[in-house]
């Protein structure tokens, strides 16, 4: 556990759910947790005791939030859980299935969870948009567009380049399906879940409309991947948006947290369930200004993007990795570009690269 880590708390200590088995965080809330095919190897999802009223009468059932990758193995895990009579769903239903984002981690089996037990999809509209768009492969969010992208960053004649050429389908395998109708879900809608109700928060920088979920009679917050306990939230600027200004985004979406109360229960979609919001969200903001400064100090000559990923990752990265760590690294320089801290500059060779003024 590093520094940061022990400055949180950890209520369930090392204990984590077994795969296709739950653990019960809070009344009536379970955690499942999901393998995952690349280097972040799992995800957290989240079953909530529900109640809906249907034409018979009122319904018992669950509410799951996020629902892991297009997998046989995630699938397996599913249907180890719908098996289980002891620590599965008790013999209830799925009565709808909630997508905190796009990510492939959080919706890539929405379609099968939905259809299987006809259950509605909701998440926020740019949300669903975007996984619509990026499921059918539509130009500009597949996968060939990153190469044009990342060229003008830098990102030309490495020995990466096949690899990560090998990923131009990624999105449509881990998700090759979205529900084709869904329930809107909108910034400060109250969402009744069983007995309570949640707030809806919406986030920006990581994904386009990025949905958490709090129950203040529970003080339970659902934070999706806009905050976690041990890795800082990828922040990067995509083909579809040149030049977006997503670390900015980000650290004003923090801010809507802050009201929350101290203690309250932050179940991450990747980690363990902690307390000490405040605290990580301050280490959030005070990792990202330690890389805005390396970055400024470091573009007292142009730098582009590409040539700035090393002095942000210092360890090896592969093809996955590269992909997020230089649109997180454009990101930075982007923040700073708009600050008016660097300029950009395009060269003679076509890449852009940031400077100070």
């Amino acid at each position: 556990m590093n520094l940061q880590e022990q400055e949180l708390h950890y209520p369930l200590s090392e204990r984590i759910p077994e795969i296709g088995q739950t653990i019960e965080v809070a009344p009536g809330i379970y955690w499942l947790r999901q393998g995952l095919p690349f280097a972040l190897n799992h995800i957290n999802c989240w079953l909530i005791e529900d109640e809906i009223m249907q034409e018979q009468g009122p319904v018992k059932g669950w509410t799951v939030v996020d629902c892991g990758v297009n997998t046989d193995a995630s699938r397996d895990a599913w249907e180890i859980l719908f098996g289980n009579q002891n620590t599965g769903l008790a013999g209830l239903p799925i009565l709808r299935v909630i997508a905190t984002h796009c990510h492939p981690d959080h919706i890539g089996l929405a379609d099968w969870l939905c259809s299987r037990w006809n259950a509605p999809l909701y998440m926020s509209a740019g949300e669903y948009a975007f996984a619509r768009m990026m499921s059918a492969g539509l130009p500009g969010v597949d996968g060939p567009a990153m190469f044009p992208h990342f060229k003008k960053h830098g990102f030309v004649g490495t020995d990466m380049q096949d690899k990560i050429g090998e990923r131009k389908h990624f999105y449509p395998k881990m998700v090759p399906t979205v529900p084709t109708s869904y329930h809107r879900l909108s910034e400060h809608e109250m969402l009744r879940i069983g007995q309570y109700e949640w707030r809806i928060i919406t986030g920006f920088g990581h994904s386009p409309e990025h949905v958490s979920l709090y129950c203040a009679a529970r003080k339970v917050l659902i934070s999706g991947d806009m905050v976690l306990p041990r890795i800082s939230t990828n922040v990067s600027v995509f083909a579809v948006e040149p030049e977006a200004n997503p670390v900015q985004q980000y650290l004003d979406s923090l801010d809507k947290y802050r009201p929350l109360p101290e203690d309250v229960w932050v179940l991450p979609s990747h980690g363990k369930p902690f307390v000490g919001l405040h605290r990580r969200i301050a280490q959030l903001n005070e990792h990202h200004q330690a890389r805005l400064a390396e970055v400024e100090a470091a573009c007292v000559t142009p730098l582009c993007a590409f040539e700035i990923v090393p002095l942000m990752f210092k360890r090896p990265l592969d093809a996955h990795q590269l992909t997020f760590a230089i649109g997180e690294a454009l990101a930075h320089c982007h923040q700073l570009w708009f600050a008016g801290k660097l300029k950009r500059v395009l060269g003679n060779d076509d890449v852009y690269r940031f400077v100070k003024p």
